[in-house]
């Protein structure tokens, strides 16, 4: 038997966009020490150094396949999978979002370990009757229970340990050091130094339901201490739409709409709360993020939000703007002790559920991983 110093992981991912190069990371991150090789093969997306470099795998190949080549039956997307698979000793493939898992499938005979990161992945019929057809090489994980729960619901026949959950993680430590300090974040975004500030990072998009946010905020003004703000990084189709619901509600001159921030993450401490709204989010990393920043959190109590915020932030009913506004009031009255204690209660919650070493750990004792890693 080949020795586990010679054997691969082969992890299979869509892009790099958004935040899926640091999901890139953090699973290359699962196999440190382990003995295993990580060779990370990104579809899309042109070549890039700085993102093989933030990667953290042993080799990275860019595909190179534009969105067009990779519609229909991805023959070519195919074909250069299993050249690089009959190159390598994998012993398994980690792929992410459905595309990547079923190109893997198609191109190797390697066991598949499928990630997914959004809802209804599996709501289809074509899917379903997929995933059922490779269901012998196939096991999936959801970043958080309450995606795993939809797949478990659309994959009825499959046994519960075969679609578990695996959060997403953040690198704490390397976070903490690259945060810009309050005073120096407010500056650089353009944002009042003196103000109380409540801050909202995300697309411009119906999921992430901002115009509940612009109406709690309103609602929560008189509450709020004099001169609050509202904050919106990210840009998105309802930019427009949205400055016009703030204009109706009497706030345009209180909400900041900042555009697309680069590396938005680093500048969390210029918020005094953060407020997510979405609805139905798979996770919600923008929450670790903020929680990292010590800044308190609240969400609405649905999807994967729930599993993070939950005892350590505040929940609020999905579009529920008036109890949205309830929540932003309690935070601005909280003192700096409160504030401390509840950074206390976020990191501690961070280093036991959603840190690198903490989700590692429930990763080899995942039931389809060990069965994988069993005779290597």
């Amino acid at each position: 038997m080949t020795s586990k110093a010679e054997q691969r992981v082969l992890q299979f991912c869509h892009g790099y966009d958004g935040p899926f190069l640091d999901c890139a990371r953090q699973y290359a991150s699962l196999f440190n020490g382990s003995g295993y090789k990580v060779t990370t093969v990104f579809l899309t997306g042109a070549a890039d150094p700085q993102v093989a470099a933030g990667c953290a795998s042993d080799e990275v190949i860019f595909l190179e396949f534009s969105s067009k080549a990779i519609r229909g039956l991805k023959l070519g997307a195919i074909r250069a999978l299993r050249r690089i698979v009959a190159t390598r000793n994998f012993s398994f493939c980690i792929a992410h979002r459905f595309k990547p898992i079923y190109i893997a499938l198609l191109g190797s005979r390697l066991p598949v370990i499928g990630v997914h990161h959004a809802f209804g992945d599996y709501q289809r019929g074509s899917r379903q009757l997929f995933a059922n057809l490779f269901r012998q090489r196939l096991s999936l994980l959801g970043v958080s229970d309450a995606v795993r729960d939809d797949m478990r619901k659309c994959l009825p026949k499959w046994p519960a340990e075969r679609i578990q959950t695996l959060y997403n993680r953040i690198d704490i430590d390397a976070l903490q050091a690259a945060l810009v300090p309050a005073a120096d974040a407010r500056q650089a975004l353009g944002l009042d130094p003196q103000a109380w500030i409540v801050g909202n990072v995300g697309r411009l998009h119906p999921d992430k339901d901002q115009a509940t946010l612009l109406r709690g905020f309103a609602q929560a003004l008189p509450g709020l201490p004099a001169g609050a703000r509202l904050a919106i990084l990210g840009q998105g189709r309802l930019e427009s739409s949205l400055k016009t619901l703030a204009a109706e509600l009497g706030v345009a001159g209180q909400v900041d709409f900042l555009g697309q921030v680069a590396d938005a993450r680093r500048y969390f401490k210029a918020f005094d709360a953060f407020a997510l709204s979405s609805d139905h989010e798979p996770f919600g990393m923008v929450l670790l993020e903020a929680m990292v920043a010590g800044v308190p959190v609240l969400a609405t109590a649905c999807g994967g939000a729930v599993e993070v915020v939950e005892g350590v932030g505040i929940l609020f009913p999905l579009a529920d703007a008036g109890r949205l506004a309830q929540g932003l009031q309690h935070l601005a009255v909280l003192d700096q002790g409160q504030r401390q204690e509840c950074a206390e209660r976020m990191l501690a919650r961070l280093h036991q559920r959603f840190s690198d070493d903490a989700v590692r750990s429930t990763f080899w004792q995942l039931a389809p991983v060990r069965a994988l890693t069993a005779e290597a």
